[in-house]
């Protein structure tokens, strides 16, 4: 006697696709950027306000030319508030922003991007095409990812 499946017949709706998730499906496209004159304060303000942690800083023409983070403002708290100085109308973004960004590419594969996160320690990418900002990946986006992809092909 032979064995016999108990599978059953397989629905061809349950082949898996082949298609990659790409950075560009997931990525924030309406950011907020900051620019290179704005005070620190302007940036802690803002931070707040739209619950994010940091932020692209671009130029006139939308060229990422830095990022600036909670722990850059942090710095320029520990240099002069904790010491209860007044605020230096040179405390500008351009002076505490991180201007050697990593970027990624908009047509990486999500979990690609998952491993850089991991291997780079950063909570967030910019994406960067012909040199203009058109987009960030963050942690989060990432998570959102692949909670889509568990609802769709994992069991």
């Amino acid at each position: 006697m032979g064995i016999k499946s108990f599978q059953g017949k397989r629905d061809s709706s349950q082949v898996k696709e082949d298609s990659q998730i790409l950075v560009a499906d997931y990525m924030t496209q309406k950011l907020i950027t900051f620019k290179e004159n704005d005070t620190l304060d302007h940036v802690i303000n803002q931070l707040i306000t739209y619950k994010i942690s940091g932020g692209p800083v671009v130029n006139d023409n939308n060229e990422l030319i830095g990022i600036i983070s909670e722990t850059d403002c942090i710095k320029h708290i520990s240099e002069s508030k904790y010491y209860n100085m007044p605020s230096d109308v040179n405390n500008t973004v351009g002076k505490y922003m991180v201007t050697d960004v990593d970027t990624i590419d908009k047509n990486m594969n999500i979990f690609d991007a998952a491993f850089k996160f991991i291997s780079s320690h950063r909570r967030r990418f910019p994406v960067v095409e012909n040199g203009k900002l058109i987009g960030q990946l963050s942690q989060k986006d990432v998570l959102k990812a692949t909670i889509k992809v568990q609802g769709n092909t994992w069991k």
